[in-house]
């Protein structure tokens, strides 16, 4: 019995541990030395139909930015100084341009990749993919780079309450895509550790 039990304390030690693992990314080696302290996050590239998950997107990459270490730069500002870039659509700014323009370090651009409710009888899924390319504004080099995808499924009796328990999580995996990314992005200046 002794052997069983500590089997199954194993198993969950690395459960636990291969849950806690970061996701891939690619980064820069020198990422701490190139001083990135501001970092604008454009607007949200939208593969999916949901301009409303791109809104909640990046609200809350500047909110977790922040918490990160990373001062805010407000979107409002942002966005009037980009408006007034006449070159192709706002996603597409050169980095170097965002820097001239807001005098920031770097550009975090996020895409949509995929954010959708879907529902059946009796199960239902809530899925949301992005990924996240941060660009130097010096020299347009990419610092960092992650996709991240969370999923999440319900069940329920009835058509109805397989859409509620689905629609309940949509916010929660917009999160969970978001937390799960920037745990591979250093802490910025103004982190509590710093």
């Amino acid at each position: 019995m002794a052997n069983w039990l500590r089997a199954l304390l194993l198993m969950a030690l690395i459960f636990v541990a291969g849950c806690a693992a970061k996701i891939p990314h690619t980064i820069v080696s020198d990422f701490g030395q190139r001083g990135t302290k501001l970092i604008a996050v454009m607007p949200v590239k939208i593969l999916s139909a949901d301009v409303r998950s791109a809104a909640m997107l990046r609200a809350k990459l500047v909110e977790e930015l922040y918490f990160k270490g990373y001062p805010r730069v407000p979107l409002r500002l942002v966005d009037e100084r980009l408006a007034g870039v006449s070159a192709g659509s706002r996603e597409e700014v050169a980095p170097q341009v965002v820097g001239e323009l807001l005098k920031v370090d770097a550009a975090l651009y996020p895409t949509l990749n995929e954010s959708r409710l879907g529902s059946g009888l009796f199960y239902g899924s809530t899925a949301a993919e992005a990924v996240f390319e941060l660009r130097s504004t010096r020299t347009g080099e990419i610092l960092w780079r992650v996709r991240h995808q969370e999923v999440f499924r319900s069940f329920g009796i009835t058509r109805q309450s397989v859409e509620l328990r689905a629609s309940q999580v949509f916010e929660k995996a917009i999160d969970g895509v978001i937390n799960r990314a920037l745990e591979t992005l250093p802490d910025g200046p103004e982190a509590g550790g710093n």
